[in-house]
């Protein structure tokens, strides 16, 4: 009895460590996600760089896997006269703007998130 008991539980942890690695694999290791799809990209909807004559780099603090990535690019991505593309590695983020921004405007599109401003490059 108590050896079915065990086998049960061990075969209960193996397929919770299964799914946490079918999860993993197919949505990509994310703290952001939990384990499930990441969130919707925005898509920039004007793709011409020449429409942008501002560009501005940032370092973003609190970056730390793809899904955080993805939500720092939508924050900025939601504004239709700006174009960001992040970068984990550096953790920064490269903005493309069709107007002059300063700091607080910056500021601004990432309050509501957990990343922080932490330069212009």
């Amino acid at each position: 009895m108590a050896d079915a008991v065990i086998i049960i539980i061990i075969l209960a942890l193996v397929s919770v460590a299964v799914a946490r690695i079918y999860r993993t694999v197919k949505y990509g290791g994310s703290c952001c996600s939990g384990g499930g799809p990441l969130e919707r990209k925005i898509p920039v909807k004007d793709r011409n760089r020449e429409n942008y004559p501002f560009n501005y780099r940032l370092k973003v603090e609190g970056m730390v896997c793809s899904g955080c990535v993805r939500k720092v690019e939508n924050a900025f991505n939601s504004d239709e006269e700006l174009w960001a593309e992040a970068d984990l590695e550096h953790k920064e983020v490269r903005v493309l703007s069709k107007r002059v921004m300063g700091r607080t405007d910056f500021t601004e599109l990432l309050k509501g998130t957990s990343y922080t401003l932490v330069d212009i490059l």
